[in-house]
């Protein structure tokens, strides 16, 4: 057990405290069961020591433990618990809790026992609290750590201060906002830079490895945290990953059930259920029509990988742009809005907002005559009127 708070005394110490992502300030850290998800790489383990580094003087008070740590192999979390609140400790921060078996089961018992323990737990994104074995639904609030958004990105790396802005502010003050953002930084060439290796936090190590690495956080998922929450075996976690390399060569991807099916070798209930694996574990953004509900009984309309980064890293035959641009728009905007595809334009947002994406010359032609339409333009500092520049919609977080 000592060395689970070597660990701890030694990650508080040493985590970056400079910068915290946008959920950091969000969080009611009041909680008695806390639960933040979310993709593997965005900096749920950061949020976490960074919270005790600046809350906790009195180091017994506080404990951060990984659930995938070997201690676990022979003890049990409540062993630790026991022992942890015996000796005054009143927080504790439990990573990674899917890699522990019957984790749900585990967090209800320590809730209903130690009604003096505040506890916070990190799981991945595909873990759906509403439906584990035990009843958290009403006791744990739960937060999902989104990736960097592009305003994150611009100010991490130019040290500026710039705050999120509503979509209905964009829509309404894009010149304004875009003329204020441009007086600080040329935002052009550093759009550039985030799509391809802005998104996850960990490009800081290195942006030559960051491809090779990001490879590595989706064997990762696929291998290690899809099996520990949904019972599938290794011969369906290949099949998966097949899935997600022909969606990753074909985005934005219509997919046509049955020929997919046929390629992966297996039913069309197993490919749907697939392709809701992977969009949950945070490696596609799976869209429907505005005329079509979404269920895990109907299919995608259109699938695209769930960043910009992803597309780099994963894709066999090159980067498109204007698959990047969509990717991007999706991503972004569906942080916070209901993104749908649409018969007309490309996206209908909150079922109120048209939205047609693509170059700077991008016309109104596909979209003239709709009420709230607008065009996007990649490669534009501006915009004017309801033409507005691709890059602003990274400020809605």
């Amino acid at each position: 057990m000592e060395a689970l708070f070597r660990d701890h005394t030694r990650l508080v110490h040493s985590v970056n405290v400079k910068y915290r992502r946008y959920l950091y300030g969000q969080i009611d850290w009041n909680n008695r069961l806390t639960g933040i998800t979310g993709a593997r790489g965005t900096g749920k383990t950061t949020l976490l020591l960074q919270h005790i580094a600046d809350n906790f003087s009195e180091m017994n008070k506080a404990l951060y433990v990984s659930l995938d740590n070997i201690w676990f192999t022979k003890n049990t979390l409540l062993e630790l618990v026991d022992y942890f609140q015996a000796h005054g400790g009143t927080h504790l921060f439990l990573d990674e809790v899917h890699r522990y078996p019957n984790w749900s089961i585990a967090l209800k018992n320590i809730y209903d026992s130690y009604p003096d323990l505040k506890v916070v737990f990190t799981g991945s994104s595909i873990l759906e609290i509403y439906r584990s074995n035990a009843d958290l639904s009403r006791r744990a609030v739960t937060y999902n750590l989104l990736g960097l958004s592009f305003r994150e990105f611009l100010n991490f790396e130019n040290k500026l201060n710039i705050e999120p802005f509503t979509l209905e502010d964009i829509l309404q003050n894009h010149q304004r906002i875009a003329g204020m953002i441009i007086s600080q930084i040329k935002v052009l060439p550093e759009f550039k830079k985030y799509l391809e290796y802005g998104y996850y936090p960990f490009y800081r190590e290195g942006i030559k490895a960051y491809p090779l690495r990001l490879k590595n956080v989706v064997n990762t998922i696929l291998e290690n945290d899809l099996p520990a929450i949904e019972n599938i075996e290794y011969v369906t976690i290949h099949k998966i990953k097949k899935m997600l390399m022909i969606v990753a060569s074909l985005v934005p991807f219509s997919p046509n059930i049955a020929k997919l099916s046929s390629e992966i070798e297996t039913n069309r209930a197993n490919t749907v259920r697939y392709l809701d694996y992977l969009q949950k574990a945070g490696l596609t953004i799976n869209l429907f029509s505005s005329k079509k509900g979404m269920s895990l009984m109907n299919k995608p309309d259109k699938i695209y990988l769930e960043n910009t980064n992803l597309q780099y890293a994963l894709a066999t035959s090159g980067v498109n742009k204007g698959n990047l641009r969509e990717t991007f728009f999706a991503n972004q905007v569906r942080s916070l809005h209901h993104v749908r595809i649409s018969q007309q334009g490309d996206f209908l947002v909150d079922d109120t907002y048209m939205f047609e994406v693509g170059g700077s010359s991008k016309s109104f032609d596909q979209i003239k005559n709709i009420q709230n339409s607008f065009v996007v333009t990649d490669d534009t500092e501006t915009g004017f009127g309801n033409k507005i520049p691709l890059w602003l919609f990274g400020f809605l977080y």
